[in-house]
């Protein structure tokens, strides 16, 4: 079981980092060009398409990591489990305080350039990067689960 637990996290993450980079690098920016009067309508159009495609398999995937701590692959050293909760608490503690409010305030209040700007470059540094190094542990994790002998 703890081998499944294992896969299904280490896919979660790398789908989360690639669907997180989209919302980062494609979607973020281009609010930029999206007109106000068209703003709020766009915004409300892409909200629950984040929450069902990104949050909530994000959220799954920090459950499945969660539970690593307790069913794990022999492999795996406890330590980098830790490593990778933290790292996912640290995405989770910045999108509850400061890129949600963010995101509440351009629900209710419609397109703020400094707000987007705010979001975006707290987003990189809160968000993508250390998703990207739970990403970069969870490969080397995944390195030590394939490594021969290892089944």
């Amino acid at each position: 079981m703890a081998r499944w637990i294992f896969a299904l996290a280490f896919v979660l993450v790398c789908y989360g980092n690639g669907a997180a980079c989209v919302e980062s690098f494609v979607n973020y920016p281009s609010w930029r060009l999206i007109g106000a009067s068209e703003f709020m309508a766009y915004h409300a159009f892409i909200g629950p398409r984040v929450i069902a495609f990104l949050v909530a398999p994000a959220l799954l995937g920090t459950a499945c990591t969660a539970l690593l701590l307790r069913f794990r692959p022999a492999a795996i050293p406890l330590w980098s489990v830790w490593v990778a909760v933290t790292l996912q608490m640290v995405i989770w503690l910045s999108t509850a305080t400061i890129q949600w409010p963010i995101q509440q305030d351009l629900h209710a209040h419609g397109f703020s350039a400094p707000l987007v700007e705010r979001l975006i470059e707290t987003n990189l540094w809160l968000r993508r990067l250390p998703y990207a190094a739970c990403a970069v542990v969870f490969l080397w994790m995944a390195a030590r689960v394939a490594a021969p002998g290892e089944r």
